[in-house]
């Protein structure tokens, strides 16, 4: 049995069908509403722009009768004339427009206002130096926003503003502006306060420049970026540099801390060259488990994989080593020699977090460079707008800003509460050290 309807007979069981001009009729339906809201928009833009601008008016108005009294009527003794308007650049919606003020001047010797000087209003002078242009360039750039197109994004200024400064040049000295003085406020501050319990250390190649960060983890669990290093070096002297650097802005180093890093022989050597035996080496998990089973084939992927979590999650750093030379020996015996002896390197860095005692959450954090790993991604991200990189000023600026950027979502490690176990195990492997070389002596 079927039954008909405005659109087509079908049976009862299969339901009814759509209409295939429904969704043209649903389209000019909706139409004039979107473009009524769209209209709606810019006619509240433009009351907004308007009541605003009759408001900043009206205050200069305020201001020149409070300093000359009320237009047209004289005043003994007086030392400031009114002298018609001036024009005057505000920073408003993300860019500069242009406004008449009353223009002041005070009496100067002879004629009225010859050899007189001008008299700011107090409010001009307020709104000047209230300037978020370079703050509104930043956070368009950061949403993806080139600086040719940064104009484009703002909301368009109704007819009776002079709007200006909002082309690619202007957006662009905006930017380096704010960037120089962002990295300048956090890359040079004094870090004598701040006591790390661990760094993680990891370089990057941008535009054929190599570039070093540094993230600490303070003793309460705090992720905190503490400087960076861009130039056309080894990444061991770059990293040295950036490590002296730390010392020079007051950063005490008089415990022993770890050092994750993802296994670079020249960041291991300027850890080592810089801070001596307060270091203890990290070598990131994930970095060796990756370049071991690069070296096999797909079929080993599994038995590799076992035997290296087995070790990894192990109680004690005996065990762990235990298992690893197990399975560099099985790797060795089934002809992967180059496996088994990128297996070999860094065998005991690998351990260090097993060694110290940490479990959970928190061996989790510190046995890889996944943190940092995050900070280069959000690099990746950042820069990708850049088209054409010019001088490393302009790396390191933009480094600086994804560093700074991912910072601001940081959040305290996983595990934080066990810091202070990992504080006291840092002091104990220390007072370790210090015996032995006693006992040698």
């Amino acid at each position: 049995m079927s039954r008909r309807t405005d659109f087509a007979v079908v049976p009862q069981a299969a339901g009814r069908q759509v209409d295939p001009k429904i969704p043209e009729r649903v389209s000019q339906m909706l139409l004039p509403l979107v473009a009524g809201l769209l209209q709606t928009k810019q006619d509240m833009m433009s009351f907004i722009w308007g009541v605003g601008h009759g408001a900043v008016d009206a205050v200069f108005k305020a201001e020149a009768d409070a300093l000359l009294g009320p237009a047209g009527k004289r005043k003994e003794g007086r030392e400031l004339f009114r002298w018609g308007t001036v024009k005057a650049e505000f920073p408003l919606g993300g860019r500069r427009v242009t406004m008449r003020c009353p223009r002041v001047r005070r009496r100067g010797e002879g004629a009225i206002g010859r050899g007189g000087s001008e008299v700011r209003l107090p409010s001009v002078e307020q709104f000047r130096a209230a300037d978020p242009l370079p703050d509104r360039v930043l956070g368009q750039i950061l949403l993806g926003v080139s600086t040719r197109n940064y104009e484009t994004s703002l909301e368009p200024l109704p007819e009776q503003f002079d709007g200006h400064s909002a082309k690619k040049s202007s957006a662009s000295r905006h930017l380096v502006a704010i960037t120089r003085k962002k990295l300048a406020e956090e890359f040079n501050r004094p870090l004598g306060e701040v006591e790390l319990a661990a760094m993680m250390i990891d370089g990057v190649v941008i535009a054929g420049q190599s570039a070093v960060l540094a993230l600490g983890i303070t003793i309460d669990g705090s992720k905190l970026p503490l400087g960076l290093a861009v130039g056309s070096t080894e990444n061991a002297a770059l990293c040295t540099s950036l490590l002296q650097g730390l010392l020079d802005r007051g950063l005490r180093i008089d415990q022993r801390i770890l050092v994750v890093i993802d296994g670079a022989k020249g960041l291991r050597r300027a850890a080592q060259d810089v801070l001596g035996d307060l270091v203890m080496i990290q070598r990131c998990q994930n970095h060796k488990r990756r370049n071991i089973l690069q070296l096999v084939p797909e079929r080993c992927h599994p038995y590799v994989n076992r035997m290296l979590s087995d070790a990894w999650s192990s109680s004690s750093s005996k065990t762990a080593r235990e298992i690893l030379k197990r399975l560099a020996g099985w790797l060795e015996r089934d002809g992967h020699d180059t496996a088994a002896a990128s297996l070999k390197e860094g065998l005991e860095e690998t351990l260090t977090v097993v060694g110290l005692g940490l479990s959970g959450s928190l061996r989790a954090f510190f046995a890889t460079t996944n943190a940092i790993e995050n900070v280069m991604g959000s690099v990746r991200d950042v820069t990708a707008n850049v088209k054409r990189w010019r001088r490393g000023d302009m790396i390191k600026r933009w480094l600086g800003l994804s560093f700074l950027t991912a910072a601001k979502r940081f959040r305290r490690v996983k595990g934080f509460r066990q810091m202070p176990a990992l504080v006291q195990a840092l002091r104990a492997k220390e007072a370790a050290v210090v015996d032995a070389k006693t006992a040698i002596a």
